[in-house]
């Protein structure tokens, strides 16, 4: 049997919460090939499963999220970061439904990862296995199955966590009835691969990484991790939104440096997100993470490489409907990435609705407030 122990009980919240962790009764076999052993998966829940087990949503997470979706971060104290569409009453009402948010494999959040203690004790560090965005769902799918939890009312997830969805959905047909994908894509971009591997040969340049072996050392690659940060947090973000945010002002001063400091207040903001950054999350989980999304091609595998109906190949099968949205100013996962998703699950039969949003903040967009977005997750959920 799998060991379910609680970790962070708050029954007493008026969301019902419930965090805990989850060891894997048996190994994870990996798309690389490799197998992990004592695989421990952290979770939280919210609201609770129904006599018909048929009101669970499983939340998929973002790239550098973690299970707290509506609880505040143990670490930084900040709400949960999906606060405002997770809980009573709320689009994703905990009244109604069953919330399930886990933290995936490889991150730094209580769920296995390259800073755990591999069977012979020692961190896994660099002998972690590089992992996949299914072998992410692989992890969650046996959580479920551990929860009692046969089949999803819903699964719902941005960016990464878009991902997730649009994975289980063509590897687990039957597991999900709805399909949720914000902000997100079937194959990463080669651009956001281009990003990607910026931030982590910052990592790696850093000589505190130590060729990935640093964890127990008492140092970290902590100049290396807030570069990548920084580079990435540009990227969630929209012209319009930083220069109203900032503009070109300066940071408490009336005149320019002529120096390297931080003149301008986009400079210090940057600087703090960065630094800030580092005192939450590792620096290695940080690279097998968005590995995993590189590598991500939801049609590889099916049909030939060269055939532009791929993706729709690999949507033949599946039984869910789908909703996909999109944002005006996301130019990470732009809506041509969402339209072409749109088109497949068209040419395979299934059921999709799509829509692009407006609004000013993003990528980040799905994560604040639009108030558009919390109609459409209510009505697709609704419906």
């Amino acid at each position: 049997m799998s060991d379910i122990s609680a970790i962070l009980p708050i029954e007493t919240n008026p969301l019902h919460a419930i965090g805990a962790t989850l060891d894997l009764d048996q190994p994870l076999e990996l798309d690389g090939g490799q197998v992990l052993h004592g695989v421990r998966v952290a979770y939280e829940t919210y609201g609770r499963l129904n006599e018909a087990r048929d009101n669970a949503i499983l939340i998929c997470h973002a790239t550098t999220g973690d299970q707290h979706v509506a609880t505040p971060h143990p670490i930084t104290g900040k709400p949960g970061w999906w606060s405002r569409m997770v809980g009573p009453g709320l689009p994703i009402d905990t009244d109604r439904f069953y919330v399930i948010c886990p933290n995936v494999l490889g991150s730094c959040m209580g769920t296995t990862g390259p800073g755990s203690l591999a069977p012979d004790g020692q961190p896994y560090g660099p002998r972690f296995p590089v992992i996949t965005i299914r072998d992410m769902v692989r992890a969650h799918v046996l959580l479920l199955n551990a929860l009692g939890v046969d089949s999803l009312f819903a699964v719902i997830g941005g960016s990464m966590g878009g991902m997730q969805a649009l994975s289980l959905s063509v590897n687990w047909p039957d597991m999900a009835k709805r399909v949720l994908v914000l902000a997100s894509t079937a194959a990463m971009p080669v651009q956001n691969i281009a990003f990607q591997e910026l931030g982590r040969q910052a990592i790696m340049a850093d000589p505190h990484w130590q060729g990935g072996a640093y964890h127990g050392t008492g140092s970290s690659p902590d100049a290396g991790l807030a570069v990548a940060r920084m580079a990435a947090h540009i990227t969630y973000l929209s012209e319009a939104s930083l220069s109203e945010k900032f503009g070109r002002r300066l940071q408490n001063r009336d005149a320019k440096s002529f120096g390297f400091g931080a003149d301008f207040q986009v400079e210090s903001y940057l600087r703090y997100q960065g630094e800030s950054f580092t005192g939450r999350f590792d620096a290695n989980s940080y690279l097998y993470i968005t590995k995993a999304m590189s590598y991500f091609d939801l049609a590889e595998g099916h049909g030939e490489d060269d055939h532009p109906g791929r993706l729709a190949e690999a949507f033949k099968g599946v039984h869910s409907r789908f909703c996909l949205v999109s944002f005006d100013t996301d130019w990470l996962y732009p809506t041509s990435e969402s339209r072409s998703i749109a088109h497949a699950l068209n040419a395979a039969g299934a059921a999709v609705s799509f829509m692009e949003l407006s609004a000013p903040f993003g990528h980040d967009s799905f994560l604040l407030d639009v108030p558009a977005l919390d109609r459409v997750i209510e009505g697709f959920l609704l419906r």
